[in-house]
């Protein structure tokens, strides 16, 4: 077999590539190598809005209470908030069920570990390597060592007073648009924007499960772009499915690529004194302008 995950987790179109065995194997092994001599893990499972999240939320958690570990159900959240919250709650380990910016019919699984980074290649082939070993060695409990689910239902506004918590002003006068991609950002971001101030416009924030990032959000950017400059707004964002990345929209109805927004954040951030050691941190796809202009501004 060949490496079981990708540069994001575990995707493929969801109930042939990512089936409801392949989620328990994940769920069962993940919780055992993420866990391994904790005493009752617990660990964030959550999901996007794609209707095949369902079916694979319950094969995963399966896997995990198979191994004697606890299932925190938060429902439908960003992935950002998984990687938080597992952290904040001091969880053993978070899962995201989601295929990100990727049309309905896939699905994905991705790992956190117990302070919310991703998980290491080493870690991951372990995960694969106890599947593909039949699960040699791995528990079976059973009676009161079996694992059981338990439902946060304020994991998303815990999310949000969060990500309220990191703005040192408020949105009072803007006019803002939102892209929510009918995926995971269809609350967080309403209700988050609105609760900082702004007058909040919303598109594309009524998931039906099958809906998600179809023609809409930031790989789609064209009805953003016109919705901002009909409702005459000052700036608009659009996220993907699972709320990890967004592009922007100015009010004349241009985008802004992500290199932009991350220069501008860094600029105003030294600008404040609040950019640690002068440093913006990129991947390798952000491209030259980025750098020159960094430089520029002594970044």
């Amino acid at each position: 077999m060949g490496r079981m995950f990708g540069t994001d987790g575990v995707r493929g179109i969801a109930n042939t590539e990512l089936t409801a065995e392949l989620a328990y194997n994940l769920g069962r092994a993940g919780a055992y190598v993420l866990t391994e001599g904790t005493h009752k893990p617990r660990i964030l499972v959550a999901k996007d809005t794609r209707i095949s999240g369902d079916m694979l939320e319950s094969a995963l958690v399966a896997g995990i209470l198979s191994v004697g570990a606890e299932a925190i159900i938060l429902g439908v959240v960003p992935t950002p908030a998984v990687a938080h919250l597992t952290r904040e709650y001091n969880a053993d380990a978070g899962v995201m069920i989601s295929a990100s910016h990727n049309p309905v019919e896939y699905n994905g699984i991705k790992f956190f570990d117990g302070k919310g980074y991703k998980l290491s290649d080493s870690l991951e082939d372990e995960i694969q390597r106890v599947i593909e070993c039949g699960f040699k060695g791995v528990p079976s409990p059973v009676g009161e060592g079996v694992g059981r689910v338990y439902r946060e239902e304020s994991a998303l506004n815990e999310y949000i007073e969060y990500a309220k918590s990191t703005i040192k002003t408020d949105f009072k006068g803007l006019k803002v648009a939102l892209d929510c991609a009918n995926g995971a950002a269809y609350k967080a971001a309403v209700k988050a924007f609105r609760a900082l101030g702004a007058r909040v416009y919303v598109i594309n924030d009524n998931p039906d499960g099958n809906n998600i990032n179809e023609n809409c959000g930031s790989t789609h950017m064209e009805e953003l772009m016109d919705y901002v400059v009909r409702k005459k707004c000052d700036i608009g964002f659009a996220f993907d499915g699972d709320a990890d990345r967004c592009l922007a929209v100015d009010e004349k109805g241009n985008m802004i690529n992500g290199d932009f927004l991350l220069t501008i954040c860094a600029k105003a951030l030294k600008e404040a004194g609040q950019l640690k050691d002068d440093t913006l941190v990129v991947t390798v796809m952000s491209n030259l302008g980025l750098d020159i202009a960094a430089k520029r501004e002594g970044i």
